[in-house]
């Protein structure tokens, strides 16, 4: 590890006012809401991270960010969100049972809750990645949220859809990592654990099958998500002070959310995990039953190198085209892979734009 980039620093947002909006959920967890604001503007954007990420992706001080990118583009109030997978927070740690249905209906509401008050009735657009996507969507699908002017979703949102080997891993991984193991969750840090312990073992055990490069956060990532050497990102597409500091940016996940994407990939679509569960009673088992009745448009970044959800949002698309002709977008991004469209040295040329387009059609 050689980068000196401090971590969770916002100085990658420069000339805007930034203020911190903690809150709390009906089921008790304390969130934040981080506003970068040059000027009040008629469209706000939410950023939404995934799971083992925060904030931070988009926020990095090392390349072009794409909260400073819509800031210089016009939106000049900018949201970004720490949920309960946040690395912010100790919560995605901790032995838990959170689904993605505790989210949908409990996070993103009492989010958007503290952004109205402080905005008002002013057009909100939202932007989310990985879980984060397919989260948010439940909640706008399955009505815990409304009057969204836009949502763009990167790499996955309603239909995830994964390689044969991480059905694999799906199936057994988290009962393994737990009971046998012994650990709720996964980190990339493995690597820095003391001599023989259980995270040092296993972090050299993973990295016997990865040569692709030296850095052992980006080899317990790999093994996290997706099938590939490596599968989160395109290697190319980052500054070398990215891949170095990968354990910073994606950080330590638990586990339960894994058994939720299990149920969802084997049913299709998103669904309910556990439909006898009446905490959850106002949102549908199925939460594309109403998906030609939403009018939020959606643009759906689909990376042509997507080694975690390969074709979701391809697949995602053609349903919505059936449901709802002509009113949803979607958008291929050649040589990117899962994460990159993000946090890639290039992302300001080769996707932001295209996500700047789309608000503005969609906006004032």
């Amino acid at each position: 590890m050689t980068s000196t980039i401090a971590r969770f620093t916002l100085e990658g947002v420069k000339d805007a006012d930034v203020t911190v909006y903690p809150f709390a959920t009906e089921d008790g967890l304390g969130l934040e809401l981080t506003r970068f604001l040059r000027a009040e503007s008629d469209d706000v954007v939410l950023l939404v991270h995934g799971l083992t990420s925060a904030s931070d992706v988009f926020i990095m001080p090392e390349h072009r960010n794409l909260a400073s990118h819509l800031l210089d583009n016009g939106y000049t109030d900018v949201w970004a969100l720490d949920f309960r997978m946040s690395g912010r927070f100790p919560y995605d740690t901790e032995t838990h049972r959170y689904t993605l249905d505790d989210i949908a209906l409990y996070d993103f509401p009492a989010a958007l809750r503290v952004l109205r008050r402080q905005i008002g009735d002013r057009r909100i657009h939202v932007i989310a990645h990985c879980l984060g996507s397919v989260s948010f969507t439940m909640s706008l699908f399955g009505g815990a949220v409304d009057g969204i002017a836009s949502l763009t979703c990167n790499s996955v949102s309603l239909t995830p859809r994964v390689p044969a080997f991480s059905k694999l891993k799906l199936t057994f991984g988290p009962n393994f990592m737990e009971y046998v193991v012994g650990l709720p969750f996964i980190d990339p840090r493995f690597g820095n654990a003391p001599v023989l312990t259980r995270g040092w073992m296993m972090s050299r055990l993973i990295s016997l099958f990865h040569n692709e490069c030296k850095e052992r956060a980006c080899h317990i990532q790999s093994f996290q998500w997706g099938a590939g050497k490596p599968a989160m990102y395109e290697h190319e597409n980052l500054l070398p002070v990215t891949h170095e500091r990968m354990a910073d940016i994606c950080c330590a996940s638990g586990l339960h959310y894994y058994r939720h994407i299990r149920k969802m990939i084997q049913a299709g679509n998103s669904v309910k995990y556990d439909p006898d569960n009446a905490r959850h009673d106002a949102l549908p088992d199925d939460y594309m039953e109403n998906a030609a009745d939403i009018r939020t448009p959606l643009l759906l970044l689909a990376p042509e190198r997507n080694k975690v959800f390969t074709d979701s949002n391809n697949h995602f698309h053609r349903l919505l085209e059936k449901a709802a002709p002509g009113r949803h977008e979607l958008a291929v991004l050649p040589g990117y892979g899962h994460l990159d469209p993000l946090i890639g040295k290039n992302s300001h040329i080769d996707v932001f734009p295209r996500i700047v387009d789309f608000i503005k059609r969609h906006g004032a």
